[in-house]
């Protein structure tokens, strides 16, 4: 397998995006909502609507999608289902990176249990928009099943799925699928072991027999896979394999412990390092009356988010909010006017972010529209570059 280079090079895409931990990687080395990161496809001008190509936006625009629904029903979920993917189209449309989204299971709320099912139908429905996948509970799959699986997406896309392979963090997720957590580890080796060289096309032992994963993927050596974690097993082992490391929070002894790995395994790679926190976006031409309409199903999605989080996870994503006033404050998630909405933009510069959540934690269907349309129309013509 090549080497990931040690650092993300300009000929590496750029806007990754993920969970709210990968989200908050987009913003980088910059003020909030601002940042620098590599990503599965290179920024070319977009074509709104089938008019004449625009500049490059001033930063980078990502469209962050869970599939929360506090009261699910079937015609309800389905709706949302199909909005989303209507989104993603809309979005790569008008313009936008990337679509992020990321795997749970054993949720009372179908959070989001098949990322790449959803990975592929934002493929069939786009053009360039990329797709990354933050993270991946990677030990719960089957190794080589994953395998076609993201080869075949890779195929399907032309190369714009971005995989973080992740151990998760809830005991309950490895019960539901009848896998032991205390094993999680070693699954994970295993499975990345598997990934890479099965997108080799060459014969390779897999438990005792010889196997051969083919289509290759269409990106060469393969396609971007990172390792997620705020541990140094998890370091050690990104460091192992050969593979960028994402760290959960933002983490600079363990990207040293990094890099000392990759020296002593003689490996090349580089680290995402995220800020403190993120912020996540939904537009409204008067943020206190949304604030007082749909503030709960942004404190739905955190209070859940903070509930998995135990008191050793190291998130770049920690909210302790109680009510939405509180949520408010804290800053985290935002309601904001398409002007404060450049303006963030403005300050954060050419390699910052803007993280749009426009269906947070079962947000109406017409509302997130309202949102998405807003940012189209009024954000986006400030941003070109």
């Amino acid at each position: 397998m090549s080497a990931m280079p040690s650092r993300p090079s300009p000929d590496l895409p750029r806007a990754l995006d993920s969970s709210p931990e990968f989200s908050a990687a987009l913003e980088q080395g910059g003020p909030p909502c601002a940042g620098e990161t590599p990503t599965p496809s290179t920024r070319l001008p977009r074509t709104p609507s089938g008019g004449t190509p625009t500049a490059p936006p001033l930063c980078t625009t990502v469209l962050r999608v869970n599939l929360v629904d506090p009261s699910p029903t079937p015609e309800g979920l389905a709706a949302r289902y199909r909005a989303a993917v209507e989104m993603a189209a809309f979005a790569d449309d008008r313009g936008l990176t990337m679509v992020q989204t990321e795997e749970h299971h054993a949720t009372t709320n179908g959070w989001m249990p098949a990322p790449l099912a959803f990975a592929g139908a934002v493929f069939g429905a786009t053009r360039r928009i990329g797709v990354t996948v933050a993270a991946l509970i990677t030990p719960l799959h089957d190794p080589l099943r994953l395998a076609e699986d993201i080869a075949a997406l890779d195929l399907l896309s032309g190369g714009r799925l971005v995989t973080v392979a992740g151990l998760g963090y809830r005991p309950e997720e490895y019960a539901a699928h009848g896998m032991d957590w205390r094993r999680r580890g070693a699954l994970q080796d295993e499975v990345l072991h598997t990934l890479l060289s099965a997108w080799t096309g060459e014969p390779f032992a897999y438990r005792g027999r010889t196997v051969q994963v083919t289509p290759r993927p269409y990106t060469r050596p393969h396609p971007l896979l990172l390792v997620g974690g705020g541990s140094r097993p998890a370091a050690r082992r990104a460091a192992r394999f050969g593979l960028p490391l994402f760290p959960s929070a933002r983490l600079p002894e363990l990207e040293r412990y990094y890099h000392e790995q990759r020296a002593g395994f003689g490996t090349e790679g580089w680290v995402m390092q995220p800020p403190e926190r993120t912020c996540l976006l939904h537009i409204s031409e008067d943020p206190d009356r949304s604030w007082a309409e749909y503030g709960g199903h942004l404190l739905h999605e955190a209070r859940m988010y903070a509930s998995w989080q135990s008191a050793g996870t190291r998130s770049a994503v920690r909210s302790t909010a109680g009510d939405t006033a509180a949520l408010r404050a804290e800053g985290v998630y935002r309601i904001v006017t398409p002007e404060a909405c450049v303006k963030l933009a403005q300050e954060a510069g050419a390699q910052g972010s803007l993280i749009l959540h426009p269906l947070c934690g079962g947000m109406p269907v017409d509302e997130g529209w309202r949102s998405l349309h807003l940012f189209a129309e009024r954000v986006l013509p400030g941003l070109q570059g």
